[in-house]
């Protein structure tokens, strides 16, 4: 005997959620997340403070160099 059919809106909350369930599918690898281009003009508050990450020498780096003399 074949079952009959009840119209889904006169089913119970539970057979239209188990109905519901099974209609659902996987999106597999794509991401369904819309995507969008960063502001380029808008201020970062993270990238600010990238500039001083190092330790900037204290003064003037000086180098001196000694020539032996001549010997002729």
């Amino acid at each position: 005997m074949k079952p009959k059919y009840v119209p889904l809106d006169k089913q119970t909350k539970r057979k239209r959620k188990e109905y519901h369930a099974k209609q659902r599918r996987d999106w597999g690898e794509i991401s369904p997340v819309t995507k969008t281009m960063p502001n380029l003009k808008a201020y970062k508050r993270k990238k600010s403070g990238q500039r001083y990450d190092y330790e900037p020498l204290p003064g003037l780096f000086y180098c001196f160099v000694i020539f032996p003399p001549n010997r002729i």
